[in-house]
């Protein structure tokens, strides 16, 4: 039996003062909330309805981290739910599933899932790393945020971070590979909006600088020579001839291997793996190629 407190209900001077026996008793509040006092002293907000035909008990929290107007509050939600036919027990089970459920599907649990996903998928490692390492500069700011709850301007203010550090090429490449991780949440049923998409000019872009490129002949030749001329890393040097007649990006000339080359055939074959389209890729070599290399072949033995 739970002892009356009038009809005023409870106070919170008599919630605080409630003292614990040997078994546990309820103080009732008013409208079927009460206080469960245990023999240990803790207490917990409860309050007994039926559904369905069942009796069934529905908690509000413990005191003191729910306090009593807040379990009114609690209260009033629950019977409202009920003049709905809804049974605020099965709802909070549900909400809590729920509340599970994004806390695992976190930005940076599907940012790498993505990035599975596209690997697997067959695109090439220089795009998944970049991608990775894309993903990694804005993990610090919402990694741990579950993705369905991060909005625009959060989104905006992790953005700015590295934007305020100059690199404004980077934050609109990081803006770019959270649209691909949004749209991917959207379609898996995790997101609702990309709010990525949302931040489209609010980032600072630079102005393109157009380099001046060599059109003739004679500047051609300049080049060349001006590279035959260069003093420093013996490397660096042979490097910097080579890619002048190879026109490959300086990343596949770093991790090129021997047994890719077929001098015979005069022609130099990047596997697709190493390439960004993941398609393999024929580089026609030119007698002076050809000599560079046999100079870095010499070298080397």
């Amino acid at each position: 039996m739970a002892e009356s407190t009038g009809t005023k209900g409870l106070t919170a001077i008599a919630v605080k003062n409630a003292k614990p026996r040997d078994k546990a008793f309820k103080l009732s509040d008013r409208d079927g909330l009460y206080l469960l006092v245990k023999p240990s002293g803790v207490r917990y907000w409860r309050m007994n309805y039926r559904f369905g035909g069942q009796q069934r008990t529905l908690s509000f929290g413990r005191w003191p981290e729910v306090m009593l107007s807040e379990a009114r509050d609690m209260l009033l939600e629950a019977r409202r739910m009920l003049a709905k036919g809804i049974d605020p027990l099965e709802q909070a089970k549900l909400e809590k599933i729920a509340k599970s459920l994004a806390a695992g599907n976190t930005f940076q649990s599907i940012g790498d899932e993505w990035i599975a996903k596209i690997e697997t998928e067959g695109a090439a490692p220089m795009t998944v790393k970049k991608a990775r390492w894309l993903l990694g500069k804005i993990y610090p700011s919402i990694g741990k945020r579950p993705i369905g709850e991060i909005s625009a301007p959060e989104l905006l203010l992790a953005l700015k971070k590295v934007e305020a550090t100059k690199r404004y090429d980077i934050a609109n490449r990081i803006r770019t590979a959270c649209i691909q991780v949004f749209r991917y949440a959207i379609v898996s049923a995790r997101a609702g909006r990309d709010v990525a998409a949302d931040l489209r000019g609010a980032l600072i872009t630079p102005k393109t600088k157009h380099r001046a490129a060599i059109t003739t002949s004679d500047e051609a030749g300049a080049l060349l020579r001006a590279l035959d001329d260069y003093d420093g890393m013996p490397l660096t040097r042979t490097a910097l001839r080579l890619i002048a007649h190879v026109f490959v990006r300086p990343g596949e000339l770093r991790w090129a291997e021997w047994q890719e080359f077929d001098l015979d055939k005069k022609v130099w074959t990047i596997p697709g793996h190493k390439m960004k389209m993941g398609v393999a890729h024929s580089v026609p070599l030119s007698a002076q190629a050809i000599e560079i290399l046999g100079e870095i072949e010499h070298d080397a033995s």
